[in-house]
């Protein structure tokens, strides 16, 4: 439903989407990057360190220009291996994934999950920008949408803290496995369903059964 309204939107502002992008291989919900490429002939885009399929592979450092926008892609692995940021710095702003949430962070407990690397990729690829830069998270469990990097090298209660301090929180958060993981990696590594409206995938999904 969600690729469904996204691809409706395009066609009704008659954009051309260029571009899907995935910060990662998430494991808490199948993306949607293949059915947007079904939808609306556009090219996905993962870094290669992911392992996952996509039509595009980005390095660290690796430049995506679109139009007369060139979009940064900074490695920041800690969350998975293949974690990205996206920054833009002609409007000071950065896609941060679930790298850097808004006062909080990815979880480092599974898939690649390392502490340490998570806190040295957030202070020294994210926190490290200008503090007037915008931070757009993955997703929010409280409905907010955007952050600060000041507000959050002021108040993330994770992140003010000393690297042993931070892994010690990550190593004590006590989360539980997430529920579809055994479902939304596979899809994720084949860059999701490509179908927009199957109902058998969706079920399929939803009953927590891996791609086959």
């Amino acid at each position: 439903a969600v690729v469904s309204t996204q691809s409706t939107g395009v066609n009704e502002l008659d954009l051309k989407l260029k571009y899907a992008m995935n910060t990662h291989c998430h494991a808490d919900h199948v993306t949607g990057t293949a059915a947007l490429r079904s939808a609306t002939g556009c090219q996905t885009i993962i870094s290669k360190a992911s392992a996952a399929q996509a039509d595009m592979y980005l390095n660290d450092n690796e430049i995506v220009k679109i139009g007369n926008l060139n979009l940064e892609a900074r490695s920041t692995p800690g969350h998975t291996d293949g974690c990205m940021t996206f920054v833009l710095h002609s409007h000071k702003l950065c896609f941060t994934g679930d790298a850097l949430m808004i006062r909080a962070c990815g979880r480092t407990d599974f898939q690649q999950g390392d502490a340490r690397k998570l806190y040295h990729s957030v202070h020294g690829r994210i926190l490290s920008l200008s503090e007037d830069y915008s931070v757009y998270p993955a997703h929010d469990y409280q409905g907010r949408t955007q952050s600060s990097v000041r507000e959050e090298k002021l108040y993330n209660p994770r992140l003010t803290k000393s690297e042993d301090e931070f892994v010690n929180i990550m190593e004590n958060l006590g989360l539980k496995y997430p529920a579809k993981i055994d479902v939304s990696v596979p899809w994720n590594m084949r860059c999701g369903p490509t179908e927009v409206e199957d109902k058998e995938i969706m079920a399929d999904i939803a009953a927590n059964k891996p791609p086959a």
